[in-house]
């Protein structure tokens, strides 16, 4: 994988986080379709050339791990490997977003990702876990009390690339499972999840890079008719935590997977905003 030069790095605040007990393996896998290290399995390894670096010997479980949500989809989408939709962008965005995090920062990370499913088992390992493209998904009651025991006791979830009214209202579903007594809520600007590292002056669309470059001659970054606004909304906890940070109508994770691809959507979307914010949901979720 080839990067392009990193932005500025910042000495900023270091945090770690170390479950009760150290889960005993790093993915939640069941059936084996998705390859501990995606480097040694990925695509005639492609993969083989993503960087890596060394944890501490002596506290190897007391680092950040990227964990991504497995869940169900009513449909398969661009699920790679046969996946569903939870795969989308799988493993770049996970592997550049993990080099960056602990590029830019000082927060020690597993240059190894995780995946779970939804199980309390699993998912309680990790105070952080993404889950991308949930547009389709299909969760039973169970599932939702699950996740929302998980988020109520300390866990956060951040949510990402969907667009349009059709999938928000699909996730909608799954998420008056999830939470029947709460509701999402707009964050403003001057939320502190939007400064908490990288102070950002507008909350940003990325769009996926062909999006990007088809539309860059008209500045147009909205990948649907019905999806010019981004909304970054929350679900908070009885002591205003943000447990889940939606971002709907974005594409972070396309920021990170496809920083190498193009170096104008480098600079004008992973640069400037797709890191940035990233990192800044990060900290949030390991400071609150």
């Amino acid at each position: 994988m080839k990067f392009l030069p990193a932005f500025l790095v910042l000495a900023v605040l270091g945090c770690c986080w170390a479950g009760e007990e150290a889960s005993p393996t790093n993915f939640g896998i069941k059936d084996g379709s998705v390859p501990e290290d995606p480097r040694e399995a990925g695509r005639g390894g492609q993969f083989m050339d993503f960087p890596t670096w060394p944890v501490s010997k002596e506290m190897p479980n007391d680092v950040f791990t990227f964990a991504r949500l497995r869940y169900t989809s009513e449909s398969w989408g661009w699920g790679r490997r046969g996946g569903g939709k939870w795969t989308t962008d799988y493993p770049d965005a996970d592997l550049n977003f993990c080099y960056r995090l602990q590029q830019l920062t000082s927060l020690q990370v597993s240059p190894k990702g995780a995946i779970v499913d939804i199980e309390a088992d699993q998912m309680r390992h990790y105070p952080f876990i993404y889950m991308v493209e949930p547009g389709h998904i299909s969760i039973t009651n169970e599932e939702a009390g699950v996740m929302r025991n998980y988020m109520l006791n300390g866990g956060f979830i951040m949510v990402d690339d969907f667009w349009g009214e059709e999938e928000w209202d699909t996730f909608n579903v799954a998420l008056k499972q999830i939470f029947p007594d709460r509701e999402p809520v707009e964050l403003p600007l001057e939320h502190e999840i939007f400064h908490m590292v990288f102070p950002l002056k507008v909350k940003p669309q990325i769009p996926s890079v062909g999006f990007a470059i088809a539309g860059r001659s008209r500045g147009l970054t909205a990948e649907r008719p019905d999806a010019e606004t981004p909304h970054y909304r929350a679900i908070f906890d009885d002591k205003q935590r943000i447990v889940m940070m939606i971002c709907h109508n974005t594409d972070l994770g396309d920021g990170w997977e496809e920083e190498g691809t193009d170096p104008w959507y480098f600079r004008e979307f992973s640069e400037k905003y797709a890191y940035p914010l990233g990192i800044n949901i990060i900290f949030y979720a390991l400071t609150h």
